[in-house]
């Protein structure tokens, strides 16, 4: 166990000091650093409680996740009976159930055997219990039922909040923040921590907009005033502008090409007005539709709908073919700079409402970094002095194990971009006490061999040995904790987990190859007759 080939060695020594150099960007200012070639910049980011920032916890809007749930299924009913040219009425959403009329008895079978084909089973855990996204079932009298189980509303709910994950970040991460913590919380929740913003204003603009824009054709057939006054037809549905005064538009349902189509929105000015407007373009399904609907609509006004506000209706003078255009509604440089940041992110699935907010101020989190550095401070010196007392000489040995095992923790938290925070850092104080422990098992285990008998070297040699499994058995239940803690928990208890697991890898590596090799060196040095311990 003292023996260390000189490559072996050498292998130690470079990887402890390779991994102890990524932690070195800390010490210098952010200025500094971005000098410096890319693969030199990693470095630790504050978290929001060290360095402040602004904290919101988002709840999506589950009644209208389950309103788009039927709205869909609505329209998948009236598509598939007209594609097998089945004659209904009465085609209605109401409760979590969407119902329909077959006009024919005779047809009522072949319609029950079509729609059935609408139901699929849900996906995950749910698929193997047998659920299915819809339950197909006769009323009587020519009524067709489609239920939607609450285990499909649960499903979508869940997809919802993770597309909204997704575009959430993106949306973060265009305002140009730092590090940014997004993540789910509970069933319909999503947490967000930017540290760094100390006004949530824009923020909050910014995720509270759904951003579903859609280019949808105006119906010139009804007019606006009558169609307030209830005659509105079944296909069409009354929009107001976004722009006071609030004009109202008949806008045709059915969506010609959808936001989700765009691959890019950018701000500019138009030409000829110089007032602020936002450039699109289209992937190339969406050109192809884009080309087509204002084909055949040449002469026709179009709406752009941007969450159900008509921001502007053009007539369509010619066929719209390269796949790209310009939207423009009287907006101020930040409002279309916004709509850009919107649409390049996509839209949102469902709102999103703040139901808490939080700003901790950069006073309150260097009040916390300076506690923690004084717990910090105290702990290590309260361990680096029971140590030397103890075990004197090999105290010395722990102690610089134990402090190139701290300076590894932050080469390798700065080596994946991590987020520190306060829980970290208590994680990180855990840990010293955790890498001593590992150093007390082996030098007690020495101490037993002296006494049984055993010389020095030997002595030495039988500690490291036996105690190897002690330490690995105490090292791996506590690693499997840290791992629990990361996988169920959130936000600073995984920061905590975090720590505490790479502290712990770290303690693995210190004690039975740098601390050992450290004694290695010590013993082939001094050919002691006596451990001084």
């Amino acid at each position: 166990m003292l023996y260390f080939t000189r490559w072996k060695a050498l292998a130690i020594i470079l990887t402890a000091l390779v991994v102890c150099l990524f932690a070195v960007p800390n010490f210098f200012p952010e200025a500094k650093v971005k000098t410096w070639p890319a693969w030199a910049q990693r470095r630790l980011v504050l978290g929001l409680d060290l360095q402040g920032g602004s904290y919101l916890l988002l709840e999506v809007d589950s009644n209208y996740v389950r309103k788009e749930k039927l709205d869909q299924v609505r329209d998948d009913v009236r598509r598939a009976l007209r594609e097998a040219k089945i004659g209904y009425t009465g085609l209605t959403a109401r409760n979590d159930a969407v119902e329909v009329r077959i006009s024919r008895d005779t047809e009522l079978q072949a319609a029950l055997s079509k729609l059935r084909e609408l139901s699929q089973p849900l996906g995950g855990l749910l698929g193997s219990s047998g659920q299915r996204s819809l339950e197909v079932s006769d009323a009587g009298g020519g009524l067709i039922r489609l239920t939607v189980p609450q285990a499909a509303i649960t499903e979508r709910i869940r997809q919802t909040i993770e597309q909204s994950i997704q575009i959430v970040e993106r949306r973060v991460n265009q305002l140009g923040t730092v590090e940014p913590v997004i993540q789910r919380q509970g069933t319909d929740r999503i947490l967000v921590q930017v540290p760094g913003l100390q006004d949530p204003t824009e923020l909050k603009r910014i995720l509270g907009k759904t951003a579903k824009m859609e280019f949808r054709m105006v119906d010139t057939a009804v007019a606006p005033d009558a169609a307030a006054q209830g005659r509105v037809p079944p296909e069409d549905e009354i929009l107001m502008s976004a722009q006071p005064p609030k004009i109202p538009y008949v806008i045709k349902k059915q969506v010609l090409v959808s936001g989700g189509e765009l691959t890019d929105a950018q701000p500019g000015f138009d030409q000829r007005s110089g007032e602020p407007i936002v450039t699109f373009r289209f992937n190339s399904s969406g050109s192809r539709k884009f080309a087509q609907a204002t084909s055949e609509n040449v002469g026709q006004p179009f709406a752009i709908v941007l969450d159900n506000e008509v921001i502007s209706a053009p007539v369509i003078r010619e066929p719209i073919t390269g796949g790209s255009g310009q939207i423009s509604g009287n907006f101020t440089v930040q409002a279309a700079n916004e709509l850009a940041i919107l649409l390049r992110a996509g839209a949102l699935p469902a709102p999103l409402t703040v139901i808490e907010e939080r700003t901790v101020g950069p006073g309150l989190g260097q009040d916390s970094i300076e506690k923690g550095e004084l717990a910090a401070y105290v702990g290590s010196i309260m361990v680096i002095v029971f140590m030397l007392a103890t075990y004197r000489l090999f105290g010395l040995f722990a102690n610089i194990a134990v402090a190139i095992n701290v300076a590894m923790i932050f080469g390798v938290l700065s080596l994946l971009n991590a987020t520190l925070t306060l829980p970290g850092i208590a994680g990180i104080v855990l840990t010293v006490g955790i890498a001593v422990d590992s150093n007390v098992l082996i030098y007690e285990r020495i101490r037993e061999e002296i006494r049984g008998g055993r010389n020095a070297i030997s002595a030495i040699d039988a500690g490291f040995k036996r105690a190897l499994a002690t330490i690995l058995d105490s090292n791996i239940t506590t690693f499997i904790a840290a791992a629990v803690l990361f996988y169920i928990g959130t936000g600073p208890v995984r920061g905590f987990a975090v720590t505490l697991g790479i502290g712990i890898l770290t303690t693995v590596f210190t004690a039975f190859t740098l601390t050992r090799l450290i004694v290695a060196w010590w013993v082939r040095w001094k050919r002691p007759q006596s451990v001084p311990i």
